[in-house]
């Protein structure tokens, strides 16, 4: 499999989100063993997910983000596409 290239200031996003991650795990008072197994992943996976690293699966984020109840924010998800909608009103006003 080929290794993700992630620029510097985008992995910045990928470790903010591990934090995030680490730290709603920490406020439901769940340890890295209870989340890792839950979510069917190994515990070394977590340990991944939490430092945001690119080279995990998006289903084993999805999997952590259902054990701690926040699978909808998948849903957010690309929903709020400001410059998509700008490029297609610049199209409609030709």
């Amino acid at each position: 499999m080929k290794q993700q290239v992630i620029l510097p200031k985008f992995n910045q996003l990928l470790e903010h989100m591990g934090e995030n991650i680490k730290l709603a795990r920490k406020r439901r008072k769940l340890t890295a063993v209870q989340v890792s197994e839950r979510a069917g992943i190994a515990r070394s996976t977590l340990y991944l997910i939490e430092k945001g690293d690119p080279s995990v699966s998006l289903g084993a984020y999805f999997n952590v983000l259902r054990v701690l109840g926040l699978q909808n924010d998948f849903l957010k998800l690309a929903s709020d596409d400001e410059f998509g909608r700008k490029l297609q009103d610049l199209e409609l006003l030709k």
